[in-house]
């Protein structure tokens, strides 16, 4: 799909004209990992309380924090980031979600987040790690009773978009590695992989969750190493996202790979002038100078514009699958 400038702005005002009553609650805590150290996540919900400005890790969010939820039956969706990332790397989105009147519980992943980076290429653990959050929410969080466990969702961007694709079914085969990045060394999991080097002896279990029934997979890593046998378990709708101009995980090895070997083609969209890290929230001033990498977009590419339609259609699609 292609958007032009009028789509911006009807989704623009879309968006606002739907969220001007509504108000976002949020709570951060931790979860226990029975296999390593306690887990951190964030929760977004709606609620009634009057939302204030809050620092959310290193931004600032409208939220009314630990407020009580409003509603039941609530539909659950669940959030992976990428490489080196956090729990609060998509908040835009888990925003949208919630004003939308989904509950949202992102998590940060243990061994590949920005504070974290000792066992970046360990990418089996991520959706193990990403079912206990699921179990959490649906079991042991305080208000379990007001979601319905069968309407369950998953967001993922880069290795969280592998991520997602693992947790509902999916399984890369690794083997395809080597080969892969001796064909493309200069190619970021390749970099990874050669700071990072698995073990030969590695035992690998993909984590799978068929309480999960909607994908919505943003720039999926390891995309190549999917194949047709791999996602053959991949059964849910999918919303699959491509930046054109993706320089991290170049076309066609990666979103296009899964495209082309999911059973059911999926909801696909490939965003004209996009890089990769354009479908991170927009970058504070703070940040844009800290992290220039991940905040610099292509030159006319509107990141607050594109994040607009991005969470519109996030929304749209978790709202029809998970009816």
């Amino acid at each position: 799909m292609r958007y032009t400038i009028a789509y911006f702005f009807a989704v623009l005002i879309a968006v606002t004209a739907g969220q001007a009553d509504a108000a976002v609650g949020f709570r951060h805590f931790s979860i226990d990992d029975p296999q390593g150290r306690p887990i951190e996540v964030g929760v977004w919900y709606p609620t009634t309380m009057t939302p204030k400005l809050e620092a959310v890790e290193t931004d600032r969010q409208m939220v009314a924090r630990d407020a009580p939820v409003e509603g039941t039956g609530l539909p659950l969706v669940v959030i992976s980031h990428g490489h080196g990332g956090s729990y609060a790397g998509h908040l835009d989105t888990a925003t949208a979600l919630a004003n939308a009147g989904f509950v949202v519980a992102a998590l940060t992943h243990n061994g590949d987040s920005w504070r974290d980076q000792s066992r970046p290429t360990a990418i089996w653990e991520r959706p193990r790690q990403l079912k206990l959050l699921t179990d959490y929410m649906l079991g042991a969080w305080s208000d379990h009773g007001r979601l319905d466990a069968n309407r369950v969702g998953a967001f993922g961007f880069s290795a969280g978009g592998l991520t997602v694709l693992a947790a509902a079914g999916g399984e890369p085969d690794l083997r395809t590695l080597p080969s892969h990045c001796k064909a493309h060394p200069a190619f970021e999991d390749c970099q990874i992989m050669e700071e990072h080097p698995l073990l030969p002896d590695t035992d690998i279990v993909w984590t799978h969750d068929p309480r999960i029934k909607a994908v919505v997979s943003a720039a999926p890593a390891l995309g190549f190493a999917f194949g047709t046998n791999g996602l053959a378990a991949v059964l849910q709708p999918v919303q699959l996202w491509r930046a054109e101009d993706d320089q991290v995980l170049p076309h066609p090895y990666y979103a296009e790979a899964v495209r082309l070997a999911l059973p059911t083609p999926p909801e696909t969209h490939v965003v004209a002038d996009a890089g990769h890290y354009d479908f991170l929230k927009p970058c504070s001033a703070d940040l844009a100078t800290r992290m220039p990498a991940i905040c610099t977009s292509k030159p006319g590419f509107d990141r607050a514009a594109f994040h607009e339609r991005f969470d519109h259609d996030i929304v749209a699609f978790f709202k029809r699958t998970l009816q």
